[in-house]
């Protein structure tokens, strides 16, 4: 909802004559809270039902987290713009700890996403994992009744509610790679409607457009979904990209990892390149063993 009114306000300014009405809705990702996204559908579950609205011409555009859209749309949507990204790192969140460094042997620590697992497990196999499912509200209420000793959180989204005094620590990239399109949001809307199109174009933000598409040309070439522990985090400085992406089993003990670095205005290039380069460090194996500990 906080992304849905940030982007009313920035179109109402932009252009003051326009109505517009946010059109509330709750999606299966959203409904589902007992079970992990790899097993229950993964990344399409929070974008559906507005896809559905706006086929019945009850919205005219839908306001996503990138790293919730799959890769490929369906037919008939597109993305008419990406804004300007957010702190794209997770964040350690605890009430007792500074950071994973102090977790002793055997606390719990919760997470929704397999990547975030996967690193956590390959540098501290002392700690215990465990899902984290629910809204913002719900995630740090489950902290603070004791049933994890700390949380991994999207920055990002903290600092957007109005909560980053909850952050006791941001994970380097270096050590928690962030996923595809982390901390960006995008405007998806019919491909029928070019004049819409047209009008969103000035929220686009191109640096941040360009990072995320070779990210999610690294995702969509290992399938592109959250049964998969992958992380693709590249960043854009004068015309230039510099992008590192892994691919891992859920338990850590197997990574593949890599790095490129091009024209910034060739981002699926660089995307498909980098992803080249994971498969030769056998990562196709990597996730052979993921789609079996999902199929378990």
């Amino acid at each position: 909802m906080w992304q849905a009114e940030h982007v009313r306000d920035r179109l109402a300014a932009l252009y003051p004559d326009w109505q517009i009405e946010i059109l509330g809705m709750t999606t299966r990702g959203d409904q589902i809270l007992d079970r992990a996204l790899s097993k229950v559908g993964g990344k399409g579950l929070f974008v559906k039902e507005l896809e559905v609205a706006m086929a019945e011409g009850r919205a005219d555009l839908a306001v996503h987290s990138l790293k919730d859209v799959p890769m490929d749309l369906p037919e008939g949507f597109m993305l008419a713009a990406i804004l300007e990204r957010e702190d794209p790192r997770d964040a350690f969140v605890s009430n007792d700890y500074a950071g994973l460094d102090d977790l002793p042997s055997g606390a719990v620590v919760g997470t929704s996403s397999l990547r975030r697992q996967a690193l956590i497990s390959a540098r501290y196999p002392h700690l215990v994992i465990r899902p984290l499912r629910g809204n913002l509200d719900t995630r740090l209420r489950k902290l603070d009744n004791g049933e994890y000793a700390a949380i991994i959180l999207a920055a990002a989204g903290l600092k957007r509610l109005g909560v980053p005094e909850r952050i006791r620590a941001c994970l380097d990239p270096e050590d928690s790679l962030p996923a595809a399109g982390q901390g960006a949001m995008a405007i998806e809307i019919p491909d029928n409607r070019p004049e819409l199109q047209i009008m969103l174009a000035a929220l686009n933000h191109t640096e941040t457009a360009q990072a995320v598409t070779a990210e999610r040309t690294v995702s969509k070439a290992f399938g592109g979904s959250c049964q998969i522990p992958l992380a693709a985090f590249a960043t854009v400085s004068q015309g230039q990209m510099q992008i590192r992406a892994m691919v891992a089993t859920p338990d850590g003990t197997r990574i593949a990892r890599a790095e490129a670095a091009g024209a910034a205005d060739q981002p699926q290039e660089l995307g498909l390149k980098l992803a080249q380069a994971l498969s030769a460090q056998d990562a196709e194996a990597i996730l052979a063993v993921c789609k079996a500990q999902i199929t378990e």
